[in-house]
């Protein structure tokens, strides 16, 4: 025998004939497989809060929300405010999910005895204690520290990175875009005398912070590089945190899971240049540009706060530049050309800003397609 997929295939099995025959009995009722087991739990246990839930049988964020909605929908649970905290909501089940709830547990009941069938008591008492072995091997994996994500430096206030928020900026290292204009070239070559922060301090720091700042940025190099952003995040909004993630967009997979998965609060994506100078910008030869373009359709898409951002400089953007990101750029909700600032830590010498007249020309030409264009750094 092959026991190569045993696990995998069985369990797949079970589930798959499980969530038809819970299908079936109770679709009277308006409810399904999905639902049945949240129902269950809250009503064995009342006034369960979302994340309890979760802990309970490693549900993710959207599962839940998707579930508990429909069962709010339908009449079967209803959500109240805890006393301690008006941001935590607690679970409840309606005199209607009372109504039938006898009809649930007779249903789940007689798909035990069809699972049971033929099989000795001894045999079920063997297989009950290793699924429950086996379950709880496999939580404790998904509980185990990540590991933790490197960071390499932080800037505990800012009034300026997260639209009207008190924040801190955290900041990731490396980047797969080489732009000259780069403001953190440390960030994007990754010295071998780089300091590097450890995510416990960072997050005591934030911990003490919680009433004090509003949200964090994640910033870099480029986030979306690092595997372990998300279990990070997941932390920050722990503490109640709002995020912002900054990003040059080439990761669309990353940045919609982490918007799907309620781990960002507000995106701010760079916009390099027109699509034909966008590798001279980036510094990549040939660049692909189809991340980036998938990138800028979700967002314009409204999955999430967003804005653009451009960086001008006076050897790399034109007037006629401005126009064709903004024919690109065209029903954005927000715009913002950020004027280019010397310094020593820039990873091309001899570049320049544009004065403050030709950026407000700029302005006015991106304004056409972009009514929410405004100046930064001016």
């Amino acid at each position: 025998m092959d026991n190569s997929n045993y696990l995998y295939l069985n369990t797949s099995i079970l589930y798959r004939c499980g969530q038809k025959y819970y299908d079936k009995k109770l679709s009277g009722h308006d409810i399904n497989a999905a639902q049945i087991l949240f129902l269950i739990l809250i009503y064995e246990q009342e006034g369960l809060n979302m994340q309890q839930l979760a802990q309970k049988g490693c549900f993710d964020k959207g599962t839940i929300t998707k579930s508990i909605s429909r069962l709010e929908e339908l009449g079967y649970v209803t959500t109240q405010s805890s006393p301690q905290d008006k941001r935590i909501r607690l679970l409840y089940t309606t005199d209607k999910t009372k109504d039938i709830i006898r009809d649930i547990y007779m249903i789940r009941q007689q798909w035990w005895e069809l699972l049971s069938k033929d099989i000795g008591a001894q045999e079920l008492q063997q297989f009950e204690a290793t699924l429950s072995r086996l379950s709880e091997n496999a939580r404790r994996y998904e509980q185990q520290e990540e590991a933790g994500i490197k960071l390499f430096g932080i800037q505990k206030l800012t009034l300026l990175d997260y639209p009207q928020k008190m924040a801190s900026t955290i900041f990731t290292g490396g980047c797969n875009f080489r732009c000259p204009f780069c403001q953190n070239s440390d960030l994007v070559f990754l010295p071998e005398n780089m300091p590097e922060l450890q995510e416990e301090d960072v997050l005591s720091f934030l911990e003490k912070r919680k009433g004090i700042l509003d949200g964090v940025c994640i910033s870099g190099g480029e986030p979306l590089l690092n595997p372990e952003l998300a279990g990070f995040l997941k932390k920050i909004k722990d503490m109640g945190y709002a995020v912002k993630l900054d990003t040059n967009g080439s990761s669309p997979d990353q940045l919609k899971y982490l918007v799907e998965e309620g781990l960002v609060n507000y995106v701010a994506m760079d916009i390099k240049n027109a699509p034909q100078k966008y590798s001279e910008t980036a510094g990549i030869r040939n660049l692909d540009l189809s991340g980036i373009q998938e990138s800028i359709t979700y967002l314009k898409e409204g999955h999430v706060a967003y804005e653009f951002r451009t960086t001008i400089v006076k050897e790399l953007h034109t007037a006629q530049d401005i126009q064709d990101m903004a024919d690109w750029l065209q029903g954005a909700a927000a715009w913002y050309l950020q004027n280019f600032e010397d310094s020593d830590r820039v990873i091309q010498k001899g570049l320049h800003a544009w004065d403050e007249e030709t950026l407000q020309q700029f302005q006015k030409l991106a304004k056409a397609k972009v009514p929410n264009t405004e100046l930064r750094g001016i």
